[in-house]
């Protein structure tokens, strides 16, 4: 089953996106590995967790919000106002970069490196002014940097 995203507000005003968990696989370990890995990140091109709920089958993310949604809703026709924008050469050209400095952060730049196995247009979010962040850290592993 699909996990359910939605926007929400923090206390200070903040927007964020709420990203709710309705079954996991197994014992948890999808969640449990999507908050340990992108909970030590610290990086302009990963999505930043700010908090989450782990409690019995109560499972949720709460990440930044991205207002232009996933890079998919981009390059796909799906029907939405989203997929009629056509973002200009120079704009994918950049995207491509960032996301390619994102993944060398998570091989090379963590303390404990970050292996993703599930990059796709749909796990990169654009934030509003189009850059890109990588989520969707439920099949990374954590490697030792040797």
């Amino acid at each position: 089953m699909e996990p359910y995203v939605y926007k929400g507000r923090l206390p200070d005003g903040l927007l964020v996106a709420v990203k709710v968990l309705s079954k996991s696989k197994g014992n948890g370990e999808e969640f449990i590995n999507e908050v340990a890995s992108i909970g030590r990140t610290s990086q302009v091109n990963i999505v930043t967790l700010f908090g989450f709920c782990y409690e019995r089958d109560k499972r949720a993310l709460i990440y930044e919000f991205m207002p232009n949604g996933s890079l998919d809703n981009f390059i796909h026709k799906h029907g939405s106002e989203m997929a009629k924008c056509r973002l200009e050469w120079k704009t994918l050209s950049e995207i491509a970069v960032c996301i390619a400095r994102g993944l060398e952060y998570l091989h090379r730049g963590c303390i404990t490196r970050i292996l993703h196995f599930d990059i796709k247009p749909q796990n990169i979010l654009l934030d509003k002014d189009f850059c890109p962040k990588i989520s969707d850290f439920g099949l990374a592993k954590l490697c030792k940097t040797e």
